[in-house]
């Protein structure tokens, strides 16, 4: 039995092997079924029409017509190469030293606007360079080139383990293939790992402190030590200039000359602790503890707390003297037995100030500043507050309030609302020059 390999005229793809058996019309009709087409000539490899079967060989090659003339395959070849030759051409690209070999239509058909499509679209439109071997060369990275040839090969964005995938962003911005920058651009965001905003510890604090040199500055500036123990700690100097330290527990804490600007103190235990000369301006204690702290500085440098929210801030029992006060926000707060002598209270609010009123804050808040000094309904009897050389307080609006047993020695209250005041059993007699409404 003899076998032939069928094929439709002028095509080298796709042939079928059949047995050859009976008459020429019986293997014209096998060709039909297995082609299908209808089948009417038969042609060898050379063109010749056959017009009896036993003129046919055991596996000749032999192409099938509807009754059209013979087409030779390797023309028809050539056509096609013809037709698509200027996007199917190998060339070879020199980036940076290293030989790239691909087509034409791999840099072309992916990303039909970039600007490596442009310069090989049609050849020698953009006049590019050559080496003496031909290979156009363009002045690039070739280690990043590669993963950008690769994506324009099969669509598939894949970097190699130590290759830095901002340079391949940077090429594929340069190239102008726009879908892969996005691609790089999402990679890199994804890989980049999350903001820690996670509180520092009391160990990691004290290691810090540990590693660092008594004379050194030590800048905790904007950190977060929310909830943190500190207490009894050793914080001379430090800058916690907008930190974060609301509910810390800070008793007994040594925070002389600290810079406390603007941070965030809510909520915070400072019971006890050492605050000579401390800069606490525009700071947030609201709800905060400070029973039997230390401001005054036997050397003379004050506390500052300018601006500062003090609501419901308790200060039973602390050492104030000299502090500075100014436009801080007092409103509801506890000054049971403080020592004020010498403050500064010029436009502090003490709106609803008691000797029994304690807010305890839950969580940070702004600072809350106050131009006016308003002391409405002030409740300040039976404190044992010495106001020995008071200043800067013309114009206090004390209605109603009751002052008994106050110590206002020197005190300057001159253009004050007193009206309504109780002024029982005052230590030292008023100095009111101006009228007393």
């Amino acid at each position: 039995m003899r076998r032939v390999t069928l094929f439709v005229n002028g095509k080298s793809k796709n042939g079928k092997v059949v047995a050859v058996y009976g008459t020429l019309s019986d293997l014209l009709s096998v060709a039909s079924n297995k082609l299908g087409i209808r089948a009417s000539c038969l042609y060898n490899g050379k063109g010749g029409l056959i017009d009896d079967i036993t003129l046919i060989r055991d596996d000749d090659v032999l192409f099938v017509s509807e009754g059209d003339p013979f087409i030779d395959p390797q023309s028809e070849a050539k056509v096609t190469s013809g037709l698509h030759g200027a996007h199917t051409d190998w060339l070879t690209l020199n980036i940076g030293g290293r030989l790239f070999t691909t087509t034409r239509s791999t840099l072309v058909s992916k990303e039909p606007d970039s600007m490596l499509a442009h310069m090989f679209r049609e050849k020698d439109e953009w006049g590019n360079k050559q080496d003496e071997h031909g290979a156009y060369l363009i002045d690039r990275s070739p280690e990043y080139f590669e993963p950008i040839l690769n994506y324009l090969r099969h669509g598939q964005l894949i970097i190699n383990e130590g290759i830095n995938i901002r340079g391949v962003l940077e090429e594929a911005r340069f190239f102008g293939i726009e879908q892969l920058a996005e691609q790089l651009e999402g990679a890199i965001k994804n890989s980049q790992p999350p903001d820690d905003h996670s509180p520092i510890s009391r160990k990691e604090f004290v290691r810090f402190l540990l590693a660092t040199p008594t004379k050194s500055e030590l800048r905790c500036q904007g950190l977060n030590f929310s909830g943190a123990d500190l207490s009894r700690l050793d914080l001379r100097y430090i800058n916690f200039k907008m930190a974060n330290l609301s509910r810390c527990n800070l008793t007994h804490a040594n925070l002389c000359c600290s810079n406390l600007e603007r941070a965030d103190l809510s909520g915070a235990n400072l019971d006890g602790a050492n605050l000579q000369g401390v800069k606490m301006l525009c700071s947030n204690a609201e709800g905060a503890s400070l029973k039997g702290c230390n401001f005054e500085d036997p050397s003379g440098l004050k506390a500052n707390l300018e601006g500062a929210n003090l609501k419901g801030v308790d200060m039973e029992g602390s050492q104030m003297t000299g502090i500075n006060l100014r436009v801080a926000t007092l409103k509801n707060a506890k000054l049971k037995n403080c020592n004020l002598r010498g403050a500064t209270l010029a436009g502090t609010d003490l709106e609803n100030h008691s000797r029994s009123t304690r807010l305890d804050g839950e969580r940070w808040c702004t600072a809350i500043f106050r131009s006016l000094l308003r002391c409405h309904w002030v409740q300040v009897w039976t404190l044992a507050v010495p106001l020995q050389d008071f200043y800067r307080l013309s114009c206090v609006f004390l209605a109603n309030c009751d002052l008994s047993g106050c110590d206002l020695q020197e005190a300057n209250l001159r253009g004050s609302n007193v009206k309504g005041a109780i002024f029982e059993e005052m230590l030292t007699p008023l100095h009111m020059s101006q009228s007393v409404r």
